[in-house]
């Protein structure tokens, strides 16, 4: 059995779009960024598998030379992602544990290595083919990060939900309320940004908007929602921020604003607004309500018409309250005390190696781990003369 003291090898596998640290929007990435920082300052043996112009205190595997984002790629990032997976393969016996980041791309990579690979999604699972993906690996190690995230899929193997944690605690504060709203995120309809132009345009104070207008499909919802209430000025629009400077924006704001009708999977920007002491209206679907506690740290709304009323009642809501809260439940410490116990039983474990996995006509049920259906097995070696590993026949170099 494996000392639960000792430190463990990690690779952390992040996507090709940004660096580690992102320099201006991101989400995934910033987690990722998060977890190498923390788990090489408790002196576990990390490595990044991702962009070479990745700048982190740790090993790195690079799989491009410049993130795509900031090369002024856009389109079908999935022949990027394929190296990306590549790069892991060849790697992954260097390992005791690889925490993918890159959602559901590298499912067949986690049954078929011989290290365990656990996955955090960090996406919507409902969209087309996806709950088919899900579905078929049932077996797979999985980590949610709400509770609604993995609420239709009760039967595969979630060993933990972990809520993001971020380091929240240099965030500015600010005690008195302002006077505009705020958006920080994408141009895209699912953020709910006509609602919030809408809702500014509806209770008479202006809407300042840091967000990234990056795919073509940005680009339009930018141009025919996003411009015209620009030049109404009803919008002051800030593009991409820095962190301190987006920080500061949402600090100065009366509150944030999150109506999208989609079911958010997570939603860091209303922890990085209440850190700031700005209270949240969100609208009640996904995981808001796990992290926004209405009339307390913010409100929850199902319409405009409800947004309307909680912009009434915001400045009442006592800022310093909401910064505290923030800052206990969205810790750094809390997120990489969570997923390092997942690591260590997942290292400790055995039983989640494909070598040790149940034969094809053999289901079991792990303690722990829900029974699935009968799969072919087929067990990755290692080269040790390499970095290579020989894949499973169907992966095999040609």
């Amino acid at each position: 059995m494996r000392d639960s003291d000792m430190p463990l090898r990690i690779a952390l596998v992040s996507g090709p779009m940004v660096a580690i640290p992102p320099p201006a929007y991101a989400g995934t990435e910033r987690v990722v960024a998060v977890l190498v920082n923390e788990l090489t300052r408790r002196g576990h043996d990390v490595t990044l598998i991702g962009p070479a112009d990745s700048r982190v205190e740790c090993k790195i595997v690079p799989t491009i030379d410049q993130a795509l984002w900031s090369s002024g790629m856009s389109g079908d990032p999935t022949p990027y992602i394929e190296v990306t997976i590549e790069r892991a393969w060849s790697v992954a016996h260097r390992f005791e544990v690889i925490h993918s980041h890159l959602d559901t791309l590298s499912f067949s990579f986690a049954r078929d290595s011989a290290v365990p690979v656990l996955h955090t999604l960090h996406g919507r699972l409902e969209m087309h083919g996806v709950p088919e993906l899900v579905d078929e690996f049932q077996d797979i190690p999985l980590v949610a990060i709400s509770e609604s995230q993995r609420r239709w899929w009760p039967k595969n193997n979630w060993v933990a939900t972990v809520h993001h944690g971020l380091p929240l605690e240099h965030a500015p504060f600010s005690e008195r309320a302002g006077g505009y709203l705020a958006f920080v995120g994408r141009i895209a309809r699912e953020k709910g940004v006509e609602a919030a132009i809408e809702l500014a345009r509806s209770v008479n104070l202006p809407l300042h908007m840091a967000a990234k207008v990056h795919e073509e499909d940005e680009k339009r919802l930018f141009a025919a929602v996003v411009a015209p209430a620009i030049e109404e000025g009803v919008v002051t629009f800030e593009g991409e921020l820095a962190t301190n400077q987006r920080d500061e924006l949402l600090a100065g704001a009366l509150a944030t604003v999150l109506l999208g009708a989609w079911p958010e999977p997570f939603g860091l920007v209303a922890i990085e607004s209440m850190a700031t002491g700005t209270p949240v209206i969100a609208r009640r679907a996904g995981a808001l309500p796990e992290i926004v506690d209405h009339g307390l740290t913010g409100f929850l709304v199902d319409d405009v018409d409800e947004a309307r009323f909680a912009v009434r009642e915001v400045a009442t809501l006592d800022r310093r309250l909401v910064r505290r809260t923030a800052l206990e439940r969205f810790s750094v410490g809390r997120m990489v005390d969570e997923y390092e116990a997942v690591y260590q039983r997942m290292a400790a474990d055995a039983s989640l190696k494909p070598s040790a996995r149940r034969r094809a006509d053999e289901p079991v049920s792990i303690v722990g781990y829900p029974s699935t259906s009968a799969r072919d097995d087929r067990a990755a070696t290692v080269d040790a003369r390499s970095d290579s590993a020989t894949r499973p026949a169907v992966r095999a170099r040609p």
